[in-house]
Order: structure tokens, then C-alpha cells, then sequence
């Protein structure tokens, strides 16, 4: 590696110590990653994320407290620029296409090869998404009217301008930018493929998201 080379910032946020630790061996055998710490539970990498300062962040889905798509949604919401990895042990469609969908650049089984995690990392470190041999060929899901289905941080932001609040009531309400808010917002309309608030809220209305919070038109 040479003197200018950049140093890959990993972070590791998975429940179980042996994989971490195990995972964590194996990326410090190259020379261009550091692996900045690993986590037992998100909540501890989102509160950690200004020290660990992370380029890359190896996710477990499923763990105690906070899974790892609401992790993944809120870390995008603070850094941006941070890429997510998922790395976890199912291989269904289902998990794929979700956590793709939450912002994740990329998804990887636990028993990948060795290399395949290091692959994995320079892929997203290059603004590429990638998936593993055995999570390729998975579509984003779709709603039943064959539109891309919404998070549930973007059917909560619907529901928030559905009820006539504007982007910084939006992010008042839900201790975010205003900033993403607006970013959710063209998420949103991209998915649904409307251009215009009124048509914000009468899906909104007509899909049931309205429902039992007393608000009429």
C-alpha cells in the first residue's frame, strides 16, 4: 500500500462476539482497513457514530432492541454518506429486497468466502451496490399496485404530509433534518410516481394511511 493510500474506516455492528471478532480478524489482515470498532447492538453504533466515524458498516439484521433496517435508516438520516452493508445469515428475497430498499448498498451472507467480505467493501467504497453470489438476482419488492413498496421511515413521513405538515414540521416532529425530510419526500413521490402533495394525500387516503388518526379532508 502506498503512503497516500486511504484507509478504509470499518465499523462491525453484530449481536453475537464470536462473528464480530471473527469478522474483525479477517479484515485487519489487509492493510488499506481499519476496523474502528465493533458493536454488540445498534443502538450502541448509532449513538457511537461521530467517534467510530465509520466509511463502511458491516449490519446484522436481526438483533435485540433495534433490528438492523431501523439502524440502517437512521444512520443514512445522520451520515449520509456512510455505506451500509448488510451481513446476515438469510438468503431470501424478502431480506434482500428490504434492506436494499432501507438504503443498504449491499448484502452479504455470513458464509461468504473470506475475500467476497473484502470484494464486498471495495464494491461499495466505489458507489457500486453489491450483492453476494447467493443474494443475486433479488428485485426490490413491490406494493400491490406494482409500485415500489415504501420503508417504514417513508410511510411515516407520508403519513406526517398527508396530514398537511410541511418539511420542517415534518422534521421537527421526528428529531431529523429538514434536509431529509425533503430527500424522503422525492423518494416518495420517485416510488409512487406522483409529483404533487394533493396526490400525496389522496393515496394516502385511498391506501388506508389515514386511517384512525382522526384527521378528514
Amino acid at each position: 500500500m502506498t503512503p497516500d493510500a486511504r484507509i478504509i474506516k470499518v465499523l462491525i455492528v453484530d449481536d453475537h462476539p464470536m462473528v464480530a471478532e471473527g469478522i474483525e480478524s479477517i479484515l485487519e489482515s489487509y492493510d488499506d482497513i481499519r476496523v474502528v470498532g465493533t458493536c454488540n447492538n445498534a443502538r450502541q453504533a448509532i449513538d457511537g457514530l461521530a467517534h467510530f466515524d465509520p466509511d463502511v458498516i458491516l449490519m446484522d439484521l436481526n438483533m435485540p432492541d433495534m433490528g438492523g433496517l431501523t439502524a440502517t435508516e437512521i444512520v443514512l438520516e445522520r451520515r449520509p454518506g456512510t455505506r451500509i452493508l448488510v451481513l446476515s445469515m438469510h438468503d431470501s428475497p424478502e431480506y434482500i429486497s428490504s434492506a436494499l430498499n432501507h438504503g443498504a448498498m449491499g448484502y452479504i451472507l455470513k458464509d461468504v468466502p473470506t475475500d467476497e467480505i473484502k470484494e464486498a467493501i471495495d464494491a461499495v467504497m466505489a458507489g457500486e451496490r453489491y450483492l453476494c453470489t447467493g443474494a443475486r438476482g433479488s428485485l426490490a419488492p413491490k406494493d400491490g399496485d406494482g409500485r415500489e413498496a415504501l420503508t417504514g421511515r417513508e410511510q411515516t413521513i407520508l403519513l406526517q404530509l398527508a396530514q398537511g405538515k410541511s418539511n420542517k414540521e415534518v422534521a421537527l416532529a421526528l428529531d431529523i433534518s429538514v434536509r431529509t425530510v425533503e430527500t424522503h419526500r422525492k423518494n416518495i413521490k420517485r416510488k409512487l410516481g406522483i409529483s404533487s402533495t394533493a396526490g400525496l394525500t389522496r393515496y394516502a387516503l385511498e391506501h388506508g394511511v389515514l386511517q384512525g388518526t382522526g384527521v378528514s379532508f
